[in-house]
């Protein structure tokens, strides 16, 4: 619902406002951890730009306050993005932080919402997914609150364990692994189609696999080998690292593409494996004979701006992904 339409029915717009936790305010201000404060005070080259970005991020909280006030919304603040989850009537949903900020609160967004990034220390970091940065909130915001700033639909992910819902809403990609970081993921590959039928099988063992939908593949899907593939496509690519081949063997299932109503199931053959979901935050713990099956998710999730602050994806140039 746009503000305009609100106005009108005398009633503000309602914003969730999700903030990150700096590394200043976490290590310094809460913890006090004796090793980061020696390390600022020997202006370690390690810690010594945590300071201005943790600056950064405040202004840009008020920044955002301040914007938020000016434009007549009601405000409801988090500061924990992967505990966020939309409670009540929300408008919209704004971020505060970067790229992990943004993804940690869209587990807690449907589809029926709206999410603008605002990338609160753009000299630290990118924000691909963020559609305003630190000094240019408050025009963003507005667009938002009028409906119009662009919105782009980005697939999501959705995860089943032993044919049981465990994710619906993998945004960037999930990594399936043994344990250990150090140990050997053994497992068994599978390709199915639209009706559950086996299109390729095949057994490995490697340092893991990537999965994820297109937003991903920018990250650590490309990192592995694989393609950047344009925002608005419907489909899923999974990346295999680092196959192991002793004789040099011929593997056919190492990268590819998994089509709307297919799914890539992965059967473990290892008694402590993890699936990581859009970072290190969303865990499960998979075991031997464990299937893990990928498929697109029915809920995408509504980025405003998407491109916008200057710090595009090549295929976002290309005018490859539409509003």
């Amino acid at each position: 619902m746009s503000s305009a339409t609100l106005e009108r029915s005398g009633t503000p717009p309602h914003v969730s406002v999700v903030v990150k936790q700096s590394s200043w305010r976490r290590w310094v201000d809460e913890e006090a951890d004796p090793r980061v404060l020696a390390l600022l005070e020997a202006d370690d080259e390690t810690v010594r730009r945590m300071h201005s970005g943790h600056v950064d991020h405040t202004e840009t909280i008020e920044e955002v306050r301040s914007a938020l006030d000016e434009l007549g919304a009601r405000a409801s603040w988090y500061d924990r993005p992967h505990d966020f989850c939309i409670q009540g009537r929300c408008d919209l949903v704004v971020t505060v932080g970067g790229d992990g900020t943004l993804l940690g609160a869209s587990h807690g967004i449907g589809t029926d919402v709206p999410l603008l990034g605002v990338n609160s220390a753009p000299d630290h970091s990118v924000g691909f997914f963020c559609g305003a940065i630190k000094g240019h909130a408050r025009p963003a915001i507005a667009a938002a609150l009028t409906g119009t700033l662009p919105t782009t639909a980005l697939t999501r992910m959705s995860i089943d364990l032993n044919g049981r819902r465990i994710f619906d809403r993998v945004l960037n990609e999930c990594l399936f692994c043994h344990a250990s970081p150090a140990g050997t993921s053994r497992y068994i590959l599978r390709r199915l189609d639209s009706a559950g039928r086996i299109g390729g099988a095949e057994e490995h063992k490697s340092s893991g696999v990537w999965v994820g939908p297109p937003a991903g593949s920018t990250a650590a899907q490309q990192s592995a080998g694989g393609r950047v593939l344009p925002l608005s496509s419907r489909t899923l690519q999974y990346v295999v690292r680092e196959p192991y081949r002793p004789h040099g063997e011929s593997l056919a299932l190492t990268s590819g593409l998994i089509e709307e109503g297919e799914a890539l199931a992965i059967k473990s053959k290892m008694r402590t494996a993890y699936l990581f979901a859009d970072g290190d935050h969303v865990v499960a713990e998979v075991t031997m004979g464990d299937v893990v099956e990928m498929r697109l998710s029915v809920e995408p999730l509504l980025v405003l701006g998407l491109g916008s602050n200057g710090r595009t994806r090549p295929e976002l140039s290309l005018g490859t992904t539409r509003g």
